[in-house]
């Protein structure tokens, strides 16, 4: 089986810190190398057809009920030797799921509860195995749950459900134990790789869920290392110098953008994974996370500061980024055109984020049909957008002011598409709504593709003049 190196990063945020009303659950797929080509497709639903599912990466096979509902996922095109990888998507009943947070135990634990790598669940297969069966956030966690319970995991994943009330993160650390916690209406989190979860109150099943027989299970081995309290992060996870480098500075980096007065270390082990800020939070504020690279910080690759200071912590934005999204719920939209993954199939840091309505479930071919390797007619979403983030950091100190004008006008463009085109489907049969919503995402991604490709030649000729094959005649010879 291969090594779980899925190494992304996560934001959640509750319906009341939202400017709109809305949940969203955001996360990088970061993959182990930076060309693993995704595709963006629609399951149907089905029925009366008991089946299973199984994974490519292990040994793992799970049935699956009789009766599935239609759901969306973004799938690896090399799918028998990188896995499906389903990653993010809705299904129909509105509920979306994330998957996964590739998140470390320590040595302690699994010692007493090993993974089960050879033939348990992982994130090959979680979302085929859980999305088409559950009808909110919370029995999401509890589907899983069960679905741990019987076949073990094979990796330690955090995996994100939400809805139009519920934004719950749960993490499955060892063999057979988890937790997950529903983030507060009124608050945010941020986590990248590490066990995020903090203080569980086993009081309250309202916003904590856990696996049968944790508590004994932590007393009968002595893992938990405090005095006082039940810290999940503290008894699971683990604190090292690798994390200090990779994972805790993109909490950190997100705290700052959300909470810039709030003075905290990249470096400390104890950020606080729920947090609240006195301002409203947008759907670009999430995205500026999940694009950034420490911005105005020495720590920016695409920075000026010395190559250490550069090269010290493992940004957010990578190149090995294969697919950046929001889900998004808006409350204040008709039910068949509340929920939005908001996706960005390139590198985000220069490319936009394009929103698919959960219901339009004919998804464009430029989209639904990926090559292995580029073609360049660029028909494809996939490489139309990497090709795109290649040509802007190449030239970067040329091309950046133009492709933050892009950018900028994109956003304008689809928040204004998304606010002519949802409204339309009030009382709409959900057929109706469907075909409508499906038949407009079709023009608005070929509008997409004009204004990317009309950027990427003027590129290009701009790059043709930066050529330092150059000579300057005089004049007068």
């Amino acid at each position: 089986m291969k090594k779980n190196l899925s190494a992304c990063t996560t934001v959640l945020v509750g319906k009341d810190a939202t400017i709109d009303g809305s949940t969203m659950a955001a996360r990088n797929d970061d993959t182990f190398g930076p060309l693993t080509p995704q595709r963006f497709v629609t399951y149907p639903a089905y029925h009366n057809h008991p089946n299973q599912v199984k994974a490519y990466l292990n040994k793992c096979v799970v049935d699956r009920p009789a009766d599935g509902y239609r759901y969306q996922g973004t799938p690896n095109v090399n799918y028998k030797t990188e896995g499906v990888f389903d990653e993010s998507g809705f299904n129909e009943k509105n509920v979306g799921m994330s998957a996964t947070e590739s998140v470390y135990a320590n040595e302690r634990v699994l010692a007493c509860d090993p993974l089960n790598t050879e033939s348990g669940i992982n994130e090959d297969l979680i979302v085929a195995a859980t999305l088409p069966f559950i009808d909110s956030a919370k029995d999401g966690v509890k589907y899983l749950g069960q679905l741990i319970a019987k076949y073990g995991s094979a990796e330690g994943n955090g995996v994100i459900f939400s809805d139009k009330n519920d934004v719950w993160y749960m993490e499955i650390v060892t063999g057979h134990h988890w937790v997950a916690e529903r983030i507060p209406d009124d608050a945010y989190a941020v986590t990248g790789n590490r066990v995020a979860i903090q203080q569980v109150d086993f009081n309250d099943p309202d916003n904590f869920m856990w696996s049968e027989g944790i508590q004994e299970f932590v007393e009968k081995n002595h893992l938990n290392p405090d005095k006082y309290g039940w810290d999940f992060r503290h008894i699971f996870g683990t604190a090292d110098v690798f994390d200090q480098h990779y994972n805790t500075p993109r909490q950190w980096y997100g705290h700052k953008v959300l909470n810039p007065s709030v003075e905290q270390d990249p470096l400390d082990f104890d950020l606080p994974f729920i947090m609240r800020t006195n301002h409203r939070i947008t759907l670009a504020d999430v995205q500026k996370i999940l694009s950034s690279h420490y911005q105005g910080t020495p720590y920016d690759p695409l920075g000026h500061a010395t190559e250490e200071q550069k090269h010290l912590f493992r940004p957010i934005s990578l190149n090995r980024t294969q697919n950046s999204h929001v889900l998004q719920v808006r409350n204040d939209l008709p039910e068949a055109a509340s929920t939005i993954m908001w996706m960005s199939f390139g590198i985000p840091t220069f490319t936009p984020y394009i929103p698919f309505f959960g219901n339009a479930d004919d998804i464009d071919v430029s989209y639904r049909e990926t090559p292995k390797k580029l073609n360049m007619d660029l028909k494809s979403a996939y490489w139309m957008y990497r090709a795109l983030s290649m040509i802007v950091e190449a030239h970067h100190a040329e091309f950046a002011q133009d492709d933050l004008n892009y950018l900028k006008d994109s956003r304008e463009y689809l928040y204004r598409w998304v606010s002519q085109v949802a409204p339309k489907v009030e009382g709409m049969s959900d057929n109706d709504a469907c075909a409508y919503l499906s038949k407009e995402t079709h023009k608005m991604v070929a509008e997409m593709a004009k204004r990317t490709k009309e950027l990427m030649s003027n590129l290009i000729m701009h790059g043709l003049e930066l050529s330092k094959l150059t000579f300057i005649m005089d004049k007068n010879l």
